[in-house]
Protein backbone atom coordinates (compact mmCIF):
# COMPACT_ATOMS: atom_id res chain seq x y z
CA UNK A 1 0.00 0.00 0.00
CA UNK A 2 1.30 3.27 -0.80
CA UNK A 3 2.22 6.49 0.77
CA UNK A 4 -0.69 8.35 -0.43
CA UNK A 5 -3.59 5.27 0.36
CA UNK A 6 -1.97 5.26 3.79
CA UNK A 7 -3.15 8.98 4.68
CA UNK A 8 -6.42 8.06 2.17
CA UNK A 9 -7.43 6.01 5.28
CA UNK A 10 -7.98 8.56 7.05
CA UNK A 11 -11.10 11.05 6.73
CA UNK A 12 -10.53 13.54 4.49
CA UNK A 13 -12.82 16.04 6.58
CA UNK A 14 -9.88 16.94 8.83
CA UNK A 15 -11.70 19.50 11.32
CA UNK A 16 -10.58 21.41 13.71
CA UNK A 17 -11.12 23.72 16.58
CA UNK A 18 -11.03 27.62 15.66
CA UNK A 19 -11.91 30.48 17.16
CA UNK A 20 -13.64 28.87 20.11
CA UNK A 21 -15.88 26.15 19.68
CA UNK A 22 -16.79 27.00 15.81
CA UNK A 23 -15.79 24.25 13.30
CA UNK A 24 -12.85 24.63 10.65
CA UNK A 25 -14.86 24.04 6.91
CA UNK A 26 -15.82 20.47 5.94
CA UNK A 27 -14.50 19.01 2.61
CA UNK A 28 -15.99 15.81 1.19
CA UNK A 29 -15.07 13.69 -1.41
CA UNK A 30 -17.73 11.85 -3.41
CA UNK A 31 -16.94 9.19 -5.65
CA UNK A 32 -19.08 7.97 -8.77
CA UNK A 33 -18.16 7.03 -12.09
CA UNK A 34 -19.08 7.99 -15.89
CA UNK A 35 -20.51 11.49 -16.23
CA UNK A 36 -22.84 13.82 -15.39
CA UNK A 37 -26.41 12.66 -16.02
CA UNK A 38 -29.74 11.71 -14.51
CA UNK A 39 -28.47 8.81 -12.38
CA UNK A 40 -26.50 11.44 -11.01
CA UNK A 41 -27.95 14.77 -10.19
CA UNK A 42 -28.95 14.05 -6.34
CA UNK A 43 -25.01 14.07 -5.47
CA UNK A 44 -25.13 17.72 -6.88
CA UNK A 45 -28.02 19.14 -5.40
CA UNK A 46 -27.40 17.51 -1.59
CA UNK A 47 -23.85 19.09 -2.31
CA UNK A 48 -25.30 22.38 -3.50
CA UNK A 49 -27.91 22.02 -0.82
CA UNK A 50 -25.33 21.31 2.18
CA UNK A 51 -22.93 24.64 1.20
CA UNK A 52 -25.90 26.62 0.92
CA UNK A 53 -27.04 25.86 4.45
CA UNK A 54 -23.59 25.82 5.57
CA UNK A 55 -22.99 29.12 4.48
CA UNK A 56 -19.90 27.63 2.21
CA UNK A 57 -18.20 25.93 5.82
CA UNK A 58 -19.46 22.27 4.11
CA UNK A 59 -18.73 21.62 0.41
CA UNK A 60 -18.43 18.11 -1.63
CA UNK A 61 -15.76 17.56 -4.34
CA UNK A 62 -17.93 15.10 -6.65
CA UNK A 63 -15.38 12.85 -9.19
CA UNK A 64 -16.42 10.84 -12.13
CA UNK A 65 -13.69 7.91 -12.03
CA UNK A 66 -11.41 10.02 -10.37
CA UNK A 67 -11.09 8.22 -7.00
CA UNK A 68 -12.09 4.64 -7.47
CA UNK A 69 -13.84 2.26 -9.99
CA UNK A 70 -17.38 1.89 -9.87
CA UNK A 71 -17.18 -1.86 -8.39
CA UNK A 72 -14.58 -0.40 -5.82
CA UNK A 73 -16.17 2.53 -4.20
CA UNK A 74 -17.47 0.04 -1.68
CA UNK A 75 -14.28 -0.66 -0.74
CA UNK A 76 -13.07 2.93 -0.63
CA UNK A 77 -15.80 3.98 1.98
CA UNK A 78 -14.57 1.14 4.09
CA UNK A 79 -10.83 2.12 4.63
CA UNK A 80 -12.05 6.01 4.02
CA UNK A 81 -10.15 7.03 0.97
CA UNK A 82 -13.01 9.35 -0.13
CA UNK A 83 -16.38 10.39 2.46
CA UNK A 84 -19.38 9.28 0.21
CA UNK A 85 -19.78 6.98 -2.91
CA UNK A 86 -22.72 5.54 -5.46
CA UNK A 87 -22.40 1.95 -6.02
CA UNK A 88 -24.66 -0.64 -7.55
CA UNK A 89 -25.97 -3.77 -5.34
CA UNK A 90 -25.26 -6.14 -8.54
CA UNK A 91 -21.36 -4.87 -8.79
CA UNK A 92 -20.72 -7.09 -5.42
CA UNK A 93 -24.05 -8.92 -4.41
CA UNK A 94 -22.00 -10.59 -1.96
CA UNK A 95 -20.57 -7.17 -0.18
CA UNK A 96 -24.26 -5.85 0.28
CA UNK A 97 -26.61 -9.42 0.26
CA UNK A 98 -29.37 -7.49 1.68
CA UNK A 99 -30.00 -5.05 -0.58
CA UNK A 100 -30.07 -7.21 -3.49
CA UNK A 101 -33.73 -7.75 -2.17
CA UNK A 102 -34.29 -4.78 -4.23
CA UNK A 103 -33.34 -6.20 -7.33
CA UNK A 104 -35.51 -9.28 -7.67
CA UNK A 105 -37.18 -9.35 -10.78
CA UNK A 106 -40.94 -8.55 -11.43
CA UNK A 107 -41.24 -7.29 -7.56
CA UNK A 108 -43.99 -5.29 -8.75
CA UNK A 109 -42.77 -1.42 -8.35
CA UNK A 110 -44.42 0.72 -11.17
CA UNK A 111 -42.83 4.12 -10.59
CA UNK A 112 -39.90 5.81 -9.24
CA UNK A 113 -41.47 7.39 -5.99
CA UNK A 114 -42.51 3.56 -5.33
CA UNK A 115 -38.28 2.63 -5.58
CA UNK A 116 -37.57 5.38 -3.51
CA UNK A 117 -39.78 3.83 -1.02
CA UNK A 118 -39.52 0.89 -0.98
CA UNK A 119 -35.29 1.38 -1.07
CA UNK A 120 -35.38 3.38 2.02
CA UNK A 121 -38.06 0.86 3.62
CA UNK A 122 -34.87 -1.65 3.25
CA UNK A 123 -31.86 0.56 3.76
CA UNK A 124 -33.38 1.49 7.54
CA UNK A 125 -33.79 -1.94 8.25
CA UNK A 126 -31.66 -3.32 11.13
CA UNK A 127 -30.33 -6.19 8.71
CA UNK A 128 -29.03 -3.83 6.00
CA UNK A 129 -28.10 -1.61 8.28
CA UNK A 130 -25.55 -4.28 9.93
CA UNK A 131 -24.61 -6.05 6.80
CA UNK A 132 -23.59 -2.48 5.09
CA UNK A 133 -21.73 -1.86 8.53
CA UNK A 134 -19.19 -4.30 8.32
CA UNK A 135 -17.11 -1.65 5.33
CA UNK A 136 -17.68 1.09 7.67
CA UNK A 137 -20.55 2.43 5.57
CA UNK A 138 -24.27 4.32 6.30
CA UNK A 139 -26.67 3.96 3.47
CA UNK A 140 -27.89 7.46 3.27
CA UNK A 141 -30.48 7.53 -0.13
CA UNK A 142 -31.10 5.56 -3.05
CA UNK A 143 -30.75 6.43 -6.76
CA UNK A 144 -33.84 5.64 -7.91
CA UNK A 145 -34.13 4.09 -11.29
CA UNK A 146 -37.30 2.78 -13.74
CA UNK A 147 -37.79 -0.58 -14.90
CA UNK A 148 -34.77 -1.84 -16.66
CA UNK A 149 -35.47 -2.46 -20.28
CA UNK A 150 -33.01 -4.21 -23.19
CA UNK A 151 -31.54 -2.72 -26.47
CA UNK A 152 -29.87 -4.96 -28.71
CA UNK A 153 -28.58 -5.36 -32.09
CA UNK A 154 -29.36 -7.96 -35.23
CA UNK A 155 -33.04 -9.64 -35.35
CA UNK A 156 -35.77 -7.96 -32.76
CA UNK A 157 -36.92 -10.29 -30.06
CA UNK A 158 -40.94 -10.42 -30.03
CA UNK A 159 -41.46 -13.14 -28.14
CA UNK A 160 -39.22 -14.96 -25.25
CA UNK A 161 -38.31 -17.67 -27.30
CA UNK A 162 -36.07 -15.24 -29.75
CA UNK A 163 -33.72 -14.42 -26.23
CA UNK A 164 -32.33 -17.88 -26.48
CA UNK A 165 -28.92 -17.90 -27.04
CA UNK A 166 -28.61 -13.80 -26.34
CA UNK A 167 -25.65 -12.78 -24.78
CA UNK A 168 -26.97 -9.94 -22.19
CA UNK A 169 -25.26 -7.48 -20.12
CA UNK A 170 -27.68 -7.99 -17.29
CA UNK A 171 -26.76 -7.88 -13.26
CA UNK A 172 -27.78 -9.34 -10.31
CA UNK A 173 -31.41 -10.41 -10.10
CA UNK A 174 -31.89 -9.13 -14.15
CA UNK A 175 -29.69 -11.63 -15.04
CA UNK A 176 -30.93 -14.23 -13.30
CA UNK A 177 -34.40 -13.40 -14.48
CA UNK A 178 -33.11 -13.33 -18.61
CA UNK A 179 -31.48 -17.21 -17.95
CA UNK A 180 -34.58 -18.27 -17.24
CA UNK A 181 -35.33 -17.65 -20.86
CA UNK A 182 -32.84 -18.55 -22.27
CA UNK A 183 -30.13 -15.80 -22.73
CA UNK A 184 -26.29 -15.55 -21.02
CA UNK A 185 -26.35 -12.80 -19.00
CA UNK A 186 -23.07 -11.01 -18.35
CA UNK A 187 -22.17 -8.50 -15.53
CA UNK A 188 -19.49 -6.25 -17.29
CA UNK A 189 -19.92 -2.27 -15.62
CA UNK A 190 -22.10 0.29 -17.07
CA UNK A 191 -19.08 1.84 -18.39
CA UNK A 192 -17.78 -0.99 -20.45
CA UNK A 193 -20.95 -1.64 -22.04
CA UNK A 194 -21.14 0.23 -25.07
CA UNK A 195 -17.57 -1.40 -25.80
CA UNK A 196 -18.70 -4.86 -25.25
CA UNK A 197 -21.88 -4.27 -27.18
CA UNK A 198 -19.60 -3.31 -30.31
CA UNK A 199 -17.09 -5.57 -29.89
CA UNK A 200 -20.01 -8.38 -30.47
CA UNK A 201 -19.26 -9.47 -26.64
CA UNK A 202 -22.69 -9.09 -25.90
CA UNK A 203 -25.61 -8.48 -28.44
CA UNK A 204 -27.92 -6.67 -26.12
CA UNK A 205 -27.57 -4.73 -22.91
CA UNK A 206 -30.20 -4.15 -19.76
CA UNK A 207 -30.43 -0.46 -18.68
CA UNK A 208 -32.67 2.32 -17.26
CA UNK A 209 -33.38 5.35 -19.94
CA UNK A 210 -30.23 7.33 -18.97
CA UNK A 211 -27.83 4.96 -19.00
CA UNK A 212 -28.57 3.43 -22.94
CA UNK A 213 -28.28 7.58 -23.15
CA UNK A 214 -25.20 8.17 -21.07
CA UNK A 215 -22.85 5.34 -22.22
CA UNK A 216 -24.26 5.30 -26.29
CA UNK A 217 -25.70 1.99 -25.83
CA UNK A 218 -28.49 3.33 -27.94
CA UNK A 219 -26.26 4.65 -30.54
CA UNK A 220 -25.62 0.58 -31.43
CA UNK A 221 -28.87 -0.47 -30.87
CA UNK A 222 -31.47 -1.69 -33.91
CA UNK A 223 -34.18 -2.37 -30.99
CA UNK A 224 -35.70 -1.46 -27.96
CA UNK A 225 -38.30 -3.88 -25.79
CA UNK A 226 -40.63 -0.88 -24.68
CA UNK A 227 -42.72 -2.75 -22.18
CA UNK A 228 -40.59 -6.17 -20.90
CA UNK A 229 -40.04 -4.14 -17.53
CA UNK A 230 -38.55 -7.25 -15.78
CA UNK A 231 -36.84 -5.38 -12.98
CA UNK A 232 -33.65 -2.78 -11.91
CA UNK A 233 -30.71 -2.28 -10.16
CA UNK A 234 -30.23 -0.53 -6.63
CA UNK A 235 -27.66 2.03 -6.46
CA UNK A 236 -27.12 3.59 -3.02
CA UNK A 237 -25.45 6.47 -1.81
CA UNK A 238 -23.56 5.75 1.69
CA UNK A 239 -20.97 7.86 3.51
CA UNK A 240 -18.39 6.88 5.58
CA UNK A 241 -19.67 6.22 8.65
CA UNK A 242 -16.35 8.05 11.08
CA UNK A 243 -16.49 11.26 8.83
CA UNK A 244 -20.47 11.10 9.10
CA UNK A 245 -20.11 11.41 12.75
CA UNK A 246 -17.23 13.17 13.17
CA UNK A 247 -19.49 15.85 11.51
CA UNK A 248 -20.33 18.94 13.74
CA UNK A 249 -24.28 19.05 14.93
CA UNK A 250 -25.05 21.92 12.49
CA UNK A 251 -23.17 20.47 8.97
CA UNK A 252 -24.86 16.20 10.05
CA UNK A 253 -28.14 18.15 10.09
CA UNK A 254 -27.97 19.58 6.89
CA UNK A 255 -26.73 16.74 5.23
CA UNK A 256 -29.54 15.01 6.57
CA UNK A 257 -32.23 17.53 6.18
CA UNK A 258 -31.06 17.51 2.49
CA UNK A 259 -32.08 13.75 1.53
CA UNK A 260 -35.35 14.26 0.59
CA UNK A 261 -35.12 17.41 -1.67
CA UNK A 262 -32.47 15.98 -3.59
CA UNK A 263 -35.03 12.78 -4.41
CA UNK A 264 -37.45 15.26 -5.53
CA UNK A 265 -34.78 17.36 -7.81
CA UNK A 266 -33.88 13.77 -9.07
CA UNK A 267 -37.47 13.08 -9.51
CA UNK A 268 -38.64 15.45 -11.47
CA UNK A 269 -35.46 15.61 -13.54
CA UNK A 270 -35.65 12.02 -14.46
CA UNK A 271 -39.48 12.89 -15.43
CA UNK A 272 -38.21 15.00 -18.17
CA UNK A 273 -35.72 12.90 -19.43
CA UNK A 274 -38.71 9.95 -20.31
CA UNK A 275 -40.71 12.28 -21.80
CA UNK A 276 -38.08 13.08 -24.59
CA UNK A 277 -37.52 9.24 -24.74
CA UNK A 278 -39.93 8.40 -27.55
CA UNK A 279 -38.46 11.14 -29.80
CA UNK A 280 -35.07 9.76 -29.24
CA UNK A 281 -36.33 6.37 -30.14
CA UNK A 282 -37.83 8.31 -33.40
CA UNK A 283 -34.59 10.18 -34.18
CA UNK A 284 -32.09 6.92 -34.05
CA UNK A 285 -34.60 4.65 -36.51
CA UNK A 286 -34.40 2.43 -33.25
CA UNK A 287 -37.81 -0.08 -33.65
CA UNK A 288 -39.69 -0.52 -30.37
CA UNK A 289 -40.98 -3.49 -29.37
CA UNK A 290 -44.11 -4.49 -27.77
CA UNK A 291 -44.38 -7.79 -26.27
CA UNK A 292 -47.57 -8.87 -25.88
CA UNK A 293 -49.50 -9.44 -22.28
CA UNK A 294 -48.92 -12.97 -22.11
CA UNK A 295 -45.64 -13.53 -23.12
CA UNK A 296 -44.81 -10.86 -20.04
CA UNK A 297 -46.89 -12.93 -18.36
CA UNK A 298 -44.69 -15.63 -18.92
CA UNK A 299 -41.65 -14.25 -18.43
CA UNK A 300 -42.75 -13.39 -14.80
CA UNK A 301 -44.00 -16.78 -14.43
CA UNK A 302 -40.55 -17.70 -15.77
CA UNK A 303 -38.18 -15.73 -13.39
CA UNK A 304 -40.01 -14.02 -10.65
CA UNK A 305 -40.76 -17.11 -8.42
CA UNK A 306 -37.68 -19.33 -8.64
CA UNK A 307 -35.70 -16.61 -8.07
CA UNK A 308 -37.29 -15.53 -5.79
CA UNK A 309 -37.28 -18.67 -3.57
CA UNK A 310 -33.89 -19.42 -4.21
CA UNK A 311 -32.70 -15.89 -3.07
CA UNK A 312 -34.59 -16.42 0.37
CA UNK A 313 -33.40 -19.44 0.67
CA UNK A 314 -29.66 -18.09 0.17
CA UNK A 315 -30.01 -15.05 2.52
CA UNK A 316 -31.92 -17.47 4.93
CA UNK A 317 -29.03 -19.95 5.04
CA UNK A 318 -26.66 -16.95 5.66
CA UNK A 319 -28.49 -15.93 8.74
CA UNK A 320 -30.39 -12.76 7.06
CA UNK A 321 -34.00 -12.54 7.40
CA UNK A 322 -34.91 -12.97 3.60
CA UNK A 323 -38.48 -13.60 3.69
CA UNK A 324 -38.65 -10.72 6.06
CA UNK A 325 -37.10 -8.33 3.65
CA UNK A 326 -38.71 -9.14 0.50
CA UNK A 327 -42.09 -8.87 2.44
CA UNK A 328 -41.26 -5.48 3.92
CA UNK A 329 -41.25 -4.53 -0.14
CA UNK A 330 -44.58 -5.93 -0.83
CA UNK A 331 -45.67 -3.94 2.31
CA UNK A 332 -44.49 -0.71 1.70
CA UNK A 333 -45.95 -1.18 -2.15
CA UNK A 334 -49.21 -1.59 0.13
CA UNK A 335 -48.97 1.11 2.29
CA UNK A 336 -47.62 3.83 -0.10
CA UNK A 337 -50.65 3.12 -3.01
CA UNK A 338 -53.55 2.88 -0.26
CA UNK A 339 -51.89 6.14 1.07
CA UNK A 340 -52.00 7.87 -2.20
Amino acid sequence: MGMSFKFALFPAIAMSFVAGDAFAATEWNVSTWGKRRAFTEHLHKIAELVEQKTNGEFTMNISYGGLSKNRENLDGISVGAFEMAQFCAGYHPDKNPTITVLELPFLGVNTLEEEVAVSHAVYEHAAAQKDLARWNAKLLMTSPMPQYNVVGTGPAPHALEDFQGKRIRATGGLGKAFETVGATPTSVTATEAYNAMEAGVVDSVAFAQHAHLSFRTIDLADWWTANLNPGTVNCPIVVNTDAYEALSDEHRAALDSSVDEAIQHYLANYGKLLEKWETILAEKKVEKVAFSPEEIAKFEDKAATGTREQWIKDMEAQGIPGQELYDLVQATLKDIRGSN
